[in-house]
């Protein structure tokens, strides 16, 4: 390379000042001493390069990248706090996250980096975020048993007729904290998910007796934003009872269930049950009245965390073309954007709903879940073993640990 470097600087000045014939026969030459190509030997030659950087420097092929390392370690930071989303979430969340930590001091980002991340795409996130993901890989206990009593009063309802719903229309269903056993008595989570908004509370019980998971169905309708329009349940003794059935007919509330073994006629909660109780809580068994106490006040928490900064897709239709089904989607938006934007929700609502947002700051949140949920550790009879560990890159992560052969990354916080 040396010596063709120095036949190409020698012939330079001459190839530059000759005319086209006499260039041609200069290349000629030059191509059977060096063994180049004819475009790659006149492509050096018309190079305005001193010696010094032909010898030195390589030439700089492609496009320069646009997101340095600084953007990347703010985006992976963000990726982190918004709970590990997908590109298309993240980046519909990115905005008013950066807002609401530079609204609270809890960081401050430079312009131009600010700039790049308001700008950068769904496809860009998940190709930076890419040597970052990790799988989430667990499976639990079904704890469902029938309610035989007044089905044939509760009409069905298949997953895919929620074409009408407006707030207030909600699926329901209970997590079990039951570990490895469902023997005995165990905390267990009620998760409701409105259909329209994807507004979602949860709230613990002491265990699945009626009317301990009745109370908390009214809990949570005095934490929503609208009241109960219809509810929608699976077949579990739980919900199925005269606690409920007569509750939904004095307030003239559309009581529905689902068809039995068909967990996509509750596609909604079912979806929920895994993103927001088992990310965050896991497979652990949970006992007592102690236990139950810090896992709401967790929740407490989470209904902020989740509702107001965390984007959630809705799928806008599901055509079939041959063998391939395709989907359409809205853009990402929190159920709080949502609610916002829905006119059935009055503006007395909307405007408490402002103030509360202005006042709530993620990281803070954040910070206020892991110490609660260290707590919550200590009261585990564990199937999984869970630790907290400090990563390279600095960051808090809450590592589950399965027969001591798996690590799966369940919750991270940036310190």
């Amino acid at each position: 390379m040396k010596t063709r470097k120095e036949i190409i600087y020698a012939h330079k000045d001459k190839y530059q000042k000759s005319t086209k014939k006499e260039r041609g026969q200069l290349l000629n030459s030059i191509c059977e001493s060096t063994g180049l190509s004819r475009d790659r030997a006149a492509r050096l030659l018309r190079e305005e390069k001193t010696r010094e950087k032909i010898d030195l420097k390589k030439e700089n092929r492609g496009r320069k990248p646009k997101y340095n390392a600084e953007v990347i370690k703010a985006l992976n930071k963000i990726w982190g706090i918004l709970d590990f989303a997908c590109g298309k979430r993240l980046k519909e969340g990115i905005k008013p996250l950066i807002e609401a930590l530079e609204r609270h001091d809890e960081m401050v980002f430079n312009p131009e980096i600010k700039s790049k991340l308001f700008d950068i795409s769904a496809a860009s996130i998940d190709r930076l975020l890419a040597s970052h993901k990790k799988e989430l890989a667990f499976k639990g206990k079904s704890t469902t048993k029938p309610g035989t009593l007044l089905k044939k009063n509760i009409p069905l309802r298949l997953g895919t007729q929620w074409n009408d719903a407006i707030p207030g229309y909600v699926e329901i269903d209970l997590v079990a904290h039951c570990g490895d056993t469902t023997a005995g008595e165990y905390v267990n989570t009620l998760d409701v998910t409105d259909i329209c908004t994807g507004w979602t509370e949860t709230y613990a019980v002491l265990n699945k007796a009626q009317i301990h998971v009745f109370n908390a169905l009214i809990t949570i309708e005095s934490n929503l934003p609208f009241k109960y329009h219809g509810i929608d349940s699976d077949n579990g003794s739980e919900f199925i009872n005269d606690h409920l059935y007569k509750y939904c007919e004095n307030n003239n509330i559309c009581f529905t269930r689902s068809r039995p073994y068909q967990k996509n006629d509750n596609c909604h909660v079912e979806q929920k049950n895994w993103a927001i109780v088992r990310r965050n809580i896991g497979y652990n068994r949970y006992e007592g009245i102690k236990a139950t106490k810090l896992l709401n006040e967790y929740y407490h928490l989470l209904r902020y965390y989740t509702n107001f900064f965390l984007p959630q897709t809705k799928i806008i239709s599901r055509t079939r073309k041959d063998s391939k089904i395709i989907k359409k989607y809205q853009i990402p938006k929190t159920p709080y954007q949502r609610i916002l934007e829905s006119d059935i929700i009055s503006e007395s609502i909307k405007k408490e709903l402002k103030v509360l947002y202005l006042t709530l700051n993620p990281l803070s949140i954040k910070r206020d879940m892991i110490k609660i949920l260290e707590n919550l550790e200590k009261l585990a009879i564990p199937s999984y073993h869970s630790r907290k560990v400090i990563t390279p890159n600095g960051v808090s992560a809450l590592v589950i640990t399965h027969n001591n052969s798996k690590n799966i990354e369940l919750n991270k916080i940036y310190r």
